[in-house]
């Protein structure tokens, strides 16, 4: 009879387990959000794939995903996994950046801080083969305050020098004692963001290349001086910089 009993306990406590476990996985399963979906042939195969950008919010924060990835599948019922960094927002692009004639997969991640920093990735799925590619790195900008309240910042890539008039802010300065007598008490840099955005753009050839903004702010976030635009094309295996150009925060888009 004891026997009987043990089993009988037995039984249902791995029935219990089974129960709980089956619960769990459907809670699992519901967090995971879908961002997109797209039908595209990334592999060269000439057969469209299934890709989708997914998310997994916090439990209790909705709007910031603790994780992102991009989940493919094949006709041949093969899943692929592409893990992203975590952030407020996502976006995804199939786009052939590197001109082998195949969509890539290039992805944007809002990282949700204060500065508005975008992370993004540029994958090729080509031949089934999951390959990172690079994206282009930010300009490199010099700048700093001159006197008489001006700002300067010149652009490594091309050496080209940009002055900026910044009277309208002069009573803001002098309260903060950047400046005094319109001369600067020591000197400031500016500070030079990485990409505020990078997108990819078509050209009238339909190639396709990708454009970068970075924001120049001054003595605080908020202080926004100069927006950067540059626009990069790849080839030879790496990004090469086409144009570049530069906007006050009025005239800037």
């Amino acid at each position: 009879m004891k026997k009987e009993l043990l089993l009988v306990v037995t039984a249902f406590f791995l029935m219990s387990v089974t129960a709980i476990t089956g619960v769990h996985a459907i809670e699992e399963k519901a967090k995971t959000v879908t961002i997109s979906k797209h039908e595209s042939d990334v592999t060269g195969d000439g057969i469209n794939e299934r890709i989708q950008l997914k998310g997994v919010p916090y439990e209790d924060e909705e709007n910031y995903l603790k994780e992102i990835y991009i989940d493919i599948s094949t006709t041949n019922d093969k899943q692929y996994k592409i893990p992203l960094e975590s952030g407020s927002k996502a976006s995804l692009k199939l786009v052939d950046l590197n001109q082998d004639g195949v969509k890539d997969l290039f992805s944007n991640v809002l990282t949700g801080g204060s500065g508005g920093i975008t992370l993004n990735y540029l994958y090729t799925f080509k031949d089934f083969i999951t390959k990172e590619l690079i994206v282009p790195e930010p300009l490199e900008i010099a700048s700093t305050f001159e006197n008489g309240y001006k700002a300067k910042i010149t652009i490594g890539q091309t050496g080209k020098t940009y002055l900026f008039d910044l009277n309208d802010r002069k009573k803001y300065y002098k309260k903060l004692g950047l400046y005094y007598k319109g001369r600067l008490n020591e000197p400031t840099e500016l500070t030079v963001n990485d990409f505020h955005s990078l997108k990819p753009v078509k050209l009238t050839t339909g190639e396709m290349m990708l454009e970068g903004v970075q924001r120049i702010t001054g003595i605080a976030n908020a202080d926004t001086i100069a927006f950067v635009e540059s626009t990069w094309k790849y080839g030879d295996g790496k990004w090469n910089l086409t144009n570049t150009s530069v906007h006050t925060n009025k005239q800037s888009k």
